[in-house]
């Protein structure tokens, strides 16, 4: 009883805030590269036979780009500092990055990094771990302490040219 108790709070403390299916559309989610400033980066996003959101592409150091992203705004989702957000996913061992905005308006992101094993897994990212970065530079702000969030980032950027795919299951708030 006791277990089940357990299980039920646990399930009332998360808030989802996308749960990949086949009837997800990928127009939820937008690509960003850096042909924004005239780089060849080419990532896309799409829903896989399984129901995953799939996000994949090149990442060219060609005329000063290096970077391809993926984001998806959202009403605000209420967050506390001890918030952790937790994604299941399945990566190719490569590096991305993990980005929020707490205003989809601001011009920076609150940022971390973290590395895929090419398993399924679920990373586990705690909000007050996220810096504010804005072009790739640390600002001198503190980590994110806002009480809500509404745009959420997977980024690949590790100044070399690459090939990369990352596969979401789902992406909760705990």
């Amino acid at each position: 009883m006791n277990l089940f108790i357990l299980l039920l709070i646990t399930f009332m403390n998360t808030t989802m805030i996308y749960d990949f299916n086949k009837d997800s559309s990928k127009n939820d989610w937008k690509i960003i590269d850096d042909g924004v400033m005239g780089g060849e980066s080419q990532g896309k996003f799409s829903i896989n036979e399984d129901g995953n959101g799939v996000f994949k592409g090149t990442v060219s150091l060609e005329n000063n780009g290096g970077f391809s992203s993926v984001r998806h705004q959202f009403d605000k989702i209420k967050a506390t500092k001890d918030s952790k957000v937790l994604i299941r996913l399945k990566g190719d061992g490569k590096e991305y990055q993990f980005r929020i905005k707490d205003k989809s308006s601001a011009y920076y992101s609150y940022i971390t990094t973290f590395k895929t094993s090419g398993e399924w897994e679920t990373v586990s990212i705690k909000l007050s771990d996220l810096y504010p970065s804005f072009r790739g530079r640390k600002l001198s702000l503190p980590n994110f302490e806002s009480d809500s969030f509404e745009e959420i980032v997977f980024l690949i950027g590790n100044k070399k040219n690459e090939s990369f795919q990352l596969i979401l299951d789902k992406i909760e708030l705990e």
